[in-house]
């Protein structure tokens, strides 16, 4: 997986930036407070803001904690998962991408193949839990490695919501995902696993595949997180054989389908390419992931 990620400096006249975007510590005054500040300091004496910090990509000012938040403006980060594709050798591709409102890429995906056998792994961070970057990460990165051992989706579940579980510190500090994982075998043979509200749909009419654990409101009633309950994911098996192309997504791109023309001229990842440019131009207000794998004679 590849990304991009830029950082804006904030200009000549506030501070002097090396070249990773951090203060020299030259005279001038501080990013946050705007205190005077002499060369040479680490800290701001005033507000004790680390003068050495990154410069933020939203307002320009050196002023990014550890923790990715700009202590100027409070913007989060755009972090190297902004924009990343992934293509398999048989032609199943993903895609996940940062959107036009987010500031930063809190879905995930693996996509890979063991003897035969496809794995996609979609994950979205839960925006409202801390981290939730993280959790999508570890969650897809833990149940991709689990069922391309040929672990069941209960599994793998577990597995994930375990590596959740240990990034939290306390259950008012505990990041979280929704999940859906699709296995797709030598022979044809299709299983589906999830919890949440990212979907599985079979092209080319759009068939739902899944259906989604949320309230009329919207909110999710299913997820992975030190603060979830204990329940395990839904599985749902297609019939060997089955023609069309699997499509795994985040909301970032489902919420745009209604009235939706799939686009069926490409490869995969073309495909792919057109549907996220169809949910940047229909708002991009969330991240959005995409994964196709074609299935039937297309698959083998």
């Amino acid at each position: 997986m590849t990304g991009d990620e830029t950082v804006a400096g904030q200009g000549a006249g506030r501070e002097a930036a090396t070249e990773g975007g951090s203060v020299t510590g030259s005279a001038g005054v501080c990013p946050v407070c705007e205190a005077p500040v002499l060369a040479g300091d680490a800290y701001c004496e005033a507000c004790g803001h680390a003068l050495g910090a990154p410069a933020c990509a939203s307002c320009g000012a050196a002023a990014v904690d550890a923790e990715g938040y700009c202590e100027r403006c409070g913007a989060r980060q755009p972090t190297g998962r902004d924009h990343a594709e992934i293509v398999l050798g048989g032609g199943a591709a993903a895609l996940t991408d940062r959107g036009l409102r987010r500031s930063r890429n809190e879905d995930a995906v693996a996509l890979l193949e063991a003897d035969g056998t496809i794995v996609t792994v979609v994950c979205d961070g839960v925006g409202s839990s801390p981290r939730a970057d993280e959790a999508s990460a570890a969650a897809i990165e833990t149940a991709s490695a689990a069922l391309a051992r040929g672990l069941s989706h209960e599994e793998a579940f577990e597995l994930a919501g375990r590596a959740v579980t240990k990034l939290a510190t306390s259950l008012d500090d505990a990041p979280a995902c929704t999940y859906i994982a699709a296995v797709v075998t030598r022979d044809g043979g299709v299983t589906l696993g999830w919890a949440g509200d990212t979907r599985a749909y079979l092209l080319p009419a759009g068939t739902l595949l899944t259906e989604d654990d949320a309230v009329e409101t919207g909110e999710i009633t299913a997820w992975l997180g030190a603060d979830a309950e204990d329940a395990g994911p839904h599985v749902r098996t297609l019939p060997p054989g089955t023609p069309g192309l699997l499509l795994i997504c985040s909301d970032g791109l489902w919420r745009y389908l209604d009235g939706y023309d799939y686009p069926t001229a490409g490869t995969p990842l073309e495909l792919a390419r057109e549907m996220l440019r169809h949910a940047l131009a229909s708002g991009g207000q969330d991240n959005v992931t995409i994964a196709l794998i074609p299935l039937g004679e297309a698959h083998g």
